[in-house]
């Protein structure tokens, strides 16, 4: 074949091609390896995988190798690298339509794979460079992956390996040969390569500035996605309702390995079980004593933080709850080519706004999916759910670790004026289900309600307002036992309600919400008990909140014609309103910094910053609404707005050069009398037009001074530099004030040039 004219011709010009010029900096090398291992590495923590187990030491075995080979062709072995991107590109498309929803982290393990084999291949410097930029690619998935804050460390490292190589990688670009460092100077610090001062100092400097920019970033509220993140371990995905049984399963009830031996029982004293809440069951027994052992059980990522609602009663037992209608669960389907099903939904002619939630789960949870109030869209991994008469969604599984899934709920703003005038018109299903109370203590709660609403200062007429009323009163007038076994036991005729009000003045926190939701209805206001989760802690660091078992509670939900069902929390030390989408989102991490810094300060000066802050906010609004008001007068306003933009923009100017000549004041006085002198001279000159050039000597510039200013100009910017020239490399001490009084005749000859030629320019123009 070698004697073929075209076979012969293709490999004397292969073999005429120059070799790829190779990177001979084994430092750059080393560096550029160890950021993609700590991409690699954050890949692996932020998504909970074990791929770097594999592929960091073979990428380490291939740049190791690449190193001794990066001078030859190495044509076998980019034949075998080519296979294996085709093999990585056919792993890639098989995990691709398993994980539809969320592809981030195929992409992520596809870019892995491609840099081990980009790995056995690196003779050049933008090769490293091409390694370089996948390290932080991988760094920013992991990024955009991380729930926890272990991802904060290993950013940081990725940070101070990064300064590092892109100077190495900045010497490389120039050309510059590698320096060969003795180890000497490298124990002594003073390579020309590693100034270890310079490193720490920027290094110091970049976290600083990320973190002030983190914190006083607006954050929006606003999902930029149309598929939204769902995954779940494999054994979930295909789970269905056995038997068509769409009842509640709870862990704590079961008596199931790890649960606290399934202590949650139904009827009768008893203990809570210290892993599960026992709220969470289509019954609920309240004469429960004890306490649960903190776990975290879910991250959750929301546009608005808000009351993580599991489920709702409407039937009192008289020592707890349970759903009534339990049996009358519908099931909801969703298409097989998509995660998306549409949750029915109540109809409400009030203002609403959407408000998207991902939820994470942790631990093993019971199968009810938490959600902000009336979720109308659900991307769940299984072929159906369940929805119950109050409101809350079942999953035909217990809650696994691993599962991710979306909410997207129509939640209505609480507008204090509209639902105080809500009608009190209920429907016939509402009186059915929302208004019972137990005949044997129903007129003693029902006067003991009156005479607290006797007791505010101007009449309450209004449901809202008397729930209001009565929320408040229980928190300020009963108290939580201080240990959670103190209280006694019910006894088996005694009622939870009656003997909170008027034995014990008080009970445990979920006992608070029984007893509103009984008062309310004792007075014909529909009121039912709903359990959920608090917000939980907010990590402003990944944005999401921490929620434990421990966050778990109950609330009292109201009812209002044509607006829907409204919480409120009468238990001491919660807000009485839950916290939801009323609530600013835009600067949290700044109040958020604020709460901790506020935390280390005296009471006294953390009042006083807070109203000097909140002048000064109230100030801004009221600007704002100010100006909004000016603009919207039509054509008067757009003109007066222009104006003032022009005034504004006039005033800034001014400011800026004040601030200029200021600081170029307070450079001057920092500054030796001899080179503040000089420093000022050439100042002034330059506002003339004759600058000095950064490659032009002192003497230099004086020398060509005498071919472009007056002579006496000339001999004075002369005998400034010859001072000055003296001063800074003779050591000789000039006679400052003497040279100070030349500058000023300076500046009186250039003002009196100006003015000639001024005058020269009327005569010209008349």
């Amino acid at each position: 074949m070698r004697r073929l004219p075209v076979f012969n011709q293709f490999r004397q010009r292969l073999a005429a091609m120059p070799m790829p010029e190779t990177e001979e900096s084994i430092l750059l090398r080393v560096l550029v390896q160890a950021l993609v291992v700590v991409g690699i590495i954050a890949t692996d923590v932020a998504a909970e995988t074990q791929i770097s187990l594999w592929a960091v030491p073979l990428s380490i075995a291939g740049a190791t190798w690449s190193w001794y080979r990066r001078r030859d062709r190495n044509v076998p072995v980019k034949f075998l690298l080519a296979i294996g991107m085709l093999v990585a590109l056919a792993v890639f498309l098989k995990n691709l339509f398993g994980q539809l929803n969320d592809t981030r982290l195929v992409l992520a393990e596809l870019l892995i794979h491609l840099q081990v084999l980009h790995s056995f291949d690196l003779p050049r410097r933008k090769d490293l460079g091409y390694s370089m930029v996948i390290g932080l690619i991988l760094l920013g998935v992991a990024g955009t992956v991380s729930q926890t804050f272990a991802f904060a460390p290993i950013l940081l490292l990725f940070l101070g390996i990064g300064l590092p190589v892109l100077v190495l990688d900045y010497r490389s670009r120039l050309g510059l040969e590698h320096l060969k460092m003795k180890n000497e100077k490298l124990k002594k610090g003073n390579s020309p390569i590693f100034n270890w001062k310079f490193f720490s100092i920027n290094f110091l400097a970049i976290v600083g500035l990320g973190l002030t920019i983190f914190a006083l970033m607006p954050r929006f509220p606003s999902y930029q996605l149309q598929t939204f993140p769902v995954s779940a371990p494999s054994n979930l995905a295909q789970k269905d309702f056995p038997d068509n049984n769409r009842g509640i399963v709870n862990p704590g009830k079961q008596g199931k390995e790890g649960s606290g031996g399934g202590s949650n029982q139904d009827t009768g004293p008893g203990k809570v079980d210290d892993t599960f809440y026992y709220g969470f069951n289509s019954k609920i027994n309240q004469n429960l004593r004890g306490g649960m052992k903190p776990k975290v059980l879910m991250r959750v990522r929301s546009q608005s933080e808000g009351f993580w609602r599991v489920l709702g009663f409407d039937r009192y037992t008289g020592q707890g709850w349970e759903i009534s209608r339990d049996n009358q669960t519908q099931t909801v389907e969703r298409p097989p080519w998509s995660y998306r099903f549409f949750i029915p939904r109540q109809f409400i002619t009030g203002k609403t706004r959407e408000v998207i939630q991902t939820y994470t789960v942790v631990s093993e949870m019971a199968n009810l999916l938490p959600a902000l109030a009336f979720p109308k869209e659900l991307y769940y991994p299984t072929p159906r759910v369940a929805l119950d008469t109050e409101g809350s969604v079942r999953s035909p599984a217990l809650l696994q670790e691993g599962l991710t899934y979306t909410v997207v709920s129509e939640v209505p703003y609480r507008d204090r004026t509209r639902l105080g005038q809500a009608s009190t018109d209920y429907s016939k299903p509402i009186r059915n289900y929302y208004l019972q109370v137990p005949p044997q203590i129903a007129d003693k709660v029902r006067q003991l309600t009156e005479e607290i609403l006797a007791k505010s200062r101007k009449p309450i007429t209004s449901p809202y307002e008397k729930a209001l009323y009565l929320a408040q009163y229980l928190k300020q007038n009963y108290t939580i036992p201080s240990d959670p076994n103190s209280l006694p036991f019910l006894g088996e005729n005694e009622d939870l309600v009656e003997a909170f009000l008027f034995k014990y003045k008080g009970g445990y926190p979920d006992h608070f919400s029984s007893v509103l939701t009984i008062m309310l209805r004792s007075i014909g206001i529909p009121a039912r008990l709903v359990g959920g989760f608090s917000p939980g802690e907010f990590n402003p660091f990944t944005g999401l909140y921490i929620v434990r078992n421990t966050d778990a509670y109950m609330m009292t939900e109201v009812y209002f014609p044509s607006n829907g069902w409204f919480a409120f929390d009468p238990i001491p030390t919660h807000p009485l309103i839950p916290p939801s989408i009323e609530e600013d989102q835009t600067f949290s991490v700044l109040r958020q910094f604020w709460k901790w810094v506020a935390g280390w300060l005296p009471s006294p000066l953390t009042s006083w910053l807070n109203n000097v802050f909140g002048a000064i906010a109230t100030w801004l609004i009221g600007g704002i609404i100010w100006l909004w008001a000016l603009l919207s007068r039509g054509w008067v306003g757009l003109f007066a707005g222009l104006i003032l933009a022009i005034c504004l923009g006039f005033l800034g100017w001014l400011a800026w050069n004040g601030v200029r000549v200021w600081l170029y004041r307070r450079w001057l006085a920092k500054l030796p009398p001899m080179e503040s002198l000089y420093q000022e001279m050439l100042a002034n000159l330059r506002t003339q037009g004759y600058a000095k050039h950064p490659a032009q000597t002192p003497l230099e510039y004086a020398y060509l001074a005498y071919q472009h200013q007056p002579p006496e100009s000339a001999k004075a910017i002369d005998e400034i530099t010859q001072a000055y020239v003296s001063w800074r490399y003779g050591k000789q001490n000039p006679n400052v004030n003497q040279l100070r009084l030349r500058l000023r005749e300076l500046k009186k000859s250039q003002l009196k040039k100006r003015w000639q030629q001024r005058q020269d320019l009327k005569l010209k123009t008349q």
